[in-house]
């Protein structure tokens, strides 16, 4: 049997697999989407492992620490996405990402200042972090 075949099956596999991590908007067929690469992969190890005629037959033992690691990603992801599930009513992506906080979203009434004249003047580099920590602990 020829190297190309696999390995043209692993090729439509993990596009197929891509296709689905860019276009998906549901958190549980992106986390397929990552197996389906993952598989892909596995099929190409094991594809040269056979084909390079290896003795120790290492290709395959990589495939099988790829399967264990790929077990425990499915088991932690879909716990994650059941725990957001329960949370949020829903495992779109693009609603995920709406659940950032910004500091523009939160407007935090002005103090008064002792210098009128620094109300104007900008916040540099070193003082914009302790202002982001003040509005933390303000809205806490």
């Amino acid at each position: 049997m020829h190297l190309a075949y696999p390995a043209v099956l692993a090729v439509l596999l993990f596009c197929t697999g891509l296709y689905g991590v860019l276009a998906r908007r549901n958190a549980i067929l992106v986390l397929m989407s990552v197996e389906l690469m993952l598989n892909a992969v596995n099929l190409n190890l094991v594809a040269f492992d056979v084909w390079l005629r290896d003795a120790l037959h290492s290709g395959q033992a990589l495939t099988l620490f790829t399967i264990a690691i790929a077990a425990a990603e499915i088991g932690i992801g879909l716990a994650i996405v059941l725990a957001v599930y329960r949370n949020r009513g829903s495992s779109d992506i693009d609603r995920l990402r709406d659940t950032a906080e910004t500091d523009d979203a939160e407007e935090l009434p002005d103090a008064p200042d002792d210098d009128e004249s620094d109300a104007d003047a900008p916040e540099d580099q070193a003082t914009a972090p302790a202002g982001k920590a003040k509005k933390a602990e303000a809205t806490a």
